[in-house]
């Protein structure tokens, strides 16, 4: 519901409305139409017991070091006493356009890897791997291949190990008053994020009481 009614309601969105869902197609990430999943996950990370958490939200802060660039920018760090809990991105997709499946699937692989290939060269000292995830909300489009699409590089993305949790989700423009969702698969759904991203942060919180 949030990430339809800040759509409808952002500035941008009241001068394109003349626009074709294909020009405004692009992939737009965090600002505040990806609020309310923001606020899902800070929810879940303060509710599973980690103390001493800060949960950096503000894109100027929300750099990590990198191994083949200097920094990448995540839209949510959870760390805790200087170690990374867990970089989260959002992205989402409003009408297909041609090629952009492949845009975002080299976007993915190469932040992912770029950011396991610092960590295991040390660039994050001696921690265990963080919780690693990517969200991704689309519209339902006629053609469900599409989506599918979406679907199918998030479960590589994971049988890869470069995100623990990679999620697509479906939600129409009437959302914005239902509510309503969708979930393509079991391994890429919504509730198998939250699961991965409660669970480790509960693991964590666990580790710190030893």
């Amino acid at each position: 519901m949030a990430f339809w009614m800040n759509r409808e309601l952002s500035p941008q969105k009241q001068v394109n409305r003349d626009k074709s869902d294909h020009e405004e197609g692009s992939c737009i990430a965090t600002g505040k139409n990806m609020e309310g999943f923001l606020a899902l996950m800070k929810a879940l990370v303060l509710h599973n017991g980690l103390k001493h958490t800060d949960i950096q939200l503000a894109r100027r802060v929300l750099t990590l070091p990198g191994h083949f660039g200097p920094t990448k920018q995540w839209d949510m760090l959870v760390m805790s006493e200087g170690r990374l809990v867990a970089a989260v991105e959002l992205k989402s997709r409003i009408a297909p356009m041609a090629g952009d499946d492949c845009s975002d699937r080299a976007e993915a692989i190469v932040a992912a890897h770029d950011l396991w290939t610092a960590y295991r060269e040390g660039a994050f000292g001696h921690q265990s791997p963080p919780f690693v995830g990517l969200l991704v909300i689309s519209e339902e489009f006629e053609k469900a291949s599409h989506a599918d699409r979406y679907d199918i590089m998030c479960r590589k993305l994971m049988k890869e190990r470069l995100y623990t949790a990679a999620s697509v989700i479906v939600a129409p423009r009437t959302a914005a008053t239902s509510g309503e969702y969708g979930e393509l698969s079991e391994m890429t759904g919504l509730r198998w994020f939250v699961a991965g991203l409660a669970g480790h942060v509960a693991a964590q919180a666990a580790l710190k009481k030893r």
